[in-house]
Order: C-alpha cells, then sequence, then structure tokens
C-alpha cells in the first residue's frame, strides 16, 4: 500500500493458493490503496497475459499453485511479475540473480528494465553479490557494504572493479581486516 516491493531470496511456496488468484487480489488491493478502481476478471486476465508475455511466460503457470513445483527461475520470474502487476514506487530485488541460469537471468532482468520505462517513478534496489546481472540492468549507483554499513559508493564501473579485483582489494583499501582475521564482536541481547 506504501508503493514498496520486496522480491525474496528464496520465495516461499504456498500450496492451494492459484498464481491469478493471489495476483489479482494483490494488484485490486494496490488499486484500491491508491484510489484506482478494480479491474473485473477479464481486464485483469488480459493485463495478465501481457505481463507474462514480458517473462516469456505462456498462461499454464497461471493455472499453478503460487511457487508450489516451481524451478528457482520460475520463482524468480513470479516475483518480477508480481513487481509488475502492482506497479510499486519502489522495489528490493534480494539477490534476483541467485541460481539463474543465463536465460533466466536475461528474462528477470527484462522484466526489472521495463517496469524502469513504464514508470519513470520506479527505483530497484538490487542486491547482489555479482556483477553479471548489472550487464542487463544498468544502474545508476553501486553501494558496496561491509559489517551492515554501505563502506564505498560509485557508478557502474565500481561493480566491474570488484568483479575484476574482488572484495578482499576493496576491503584492504578500507583497513577491513579479512574475514578469517576478524574477531567475534560483542552482541547485546
Amino acid at each position: 500500500h506504501r508503493g514498496i516491493f520486496m522480491a525474496f531470496q528464496y520465495p516461499m511456496e504456498v500450496p492451494g493458493v492459484k498464481l491469478p488468484e493471489f495476483l489479482r487480489m494483490a494488484y485490486n488491493s494496490t488499486r484500491k490503496s491508491r484510489g484506482e478502481p478494480e479491474l473485473d476478471v477479464i481486464k485483469f486476465q488480459n493485463l495478465l497475459k501481457k505481463k507474462m508475455k514480458v517473462l516469456e511466460w505462456n498462461m499454464t503457470y497461471a493455472l499453478r499453485y503460487l511457487n508450489e513445483g516451481f524451478s528457482g527461475g520460475e520463482k524468480k520470474r513470479n516475483e518480477i511479475l508480481q513487481m509488475l502487476m502492482i506497479e510499486p514506487q519502489l522495489a528490493m530485488l534480494d539477490e534476483p540473480d541467485s541460481g539463474l541460469d543465463i536465460d533466466a537471468l536475461r528474462i528477470v532482468a527484462q522484466g526489472v528494465n521495463v517496469m524502469k520505462k513504464e514508470r519513470p517513478d520506479f527505483s530497484a534496489l538490487v542486491i547482489t553479490h555479482y556483477q553479471r546481472i548489472l550487464n542487463y540492468i544498468k544502474p545508476d549507483f553501486v553501494h558496496i557494504m561491509m559489517r551492515g554499513r554501505v563502506v564505498k559508493s560509485g557508478g557502474p564501473d565500481l561493480a566491474l572493479r570488484v568483479e575484476q579485483e574482488g572484495y578482499d582489494k576493496i576491503r584492504e583499501e578500507l583497513g577491513f581486516p579479512r574475514e578469517s582475521e576478524e574477531k567475534p564482536e560483542p552482541v547485546a541481547v
């Protein structure tokens, strides 16, 4: 309702809930919160077909339960389909490239790029450990986190540098010890 969407690294399976029923409920709930009218079933189905086409999916996936029996790539596509349907202002994508082959990676990135093109007010925070998804989704900014905080920021060239040199070079540059050399920090509970 606040225009924020979260795609998980490991989306859950929800047996008994059909994909289009879930999407229609989420879609209409989002529209209602924006003061827009809900879509009837026919208009919703047409919109769903259009968005599924972006992800190179056919409607047979709409006959299945939410993520049940989906491969890792299919679960990621489903997360991006949800994002395309509810059109948030901000999407937080937690390792959308995790476990994807090159074709699935291209399709997931394609969904994000379509969203960026259709909605100029859309922003995405893409959390990744690898530069390869950034070959398809061009970032405006790249931030490196260590110990739970941003320690370095830059443009797309920063991601390429990490890919070439690794995180150890940046860790060294910033004066952080290597993970194996770190002493555990006390934790207050």
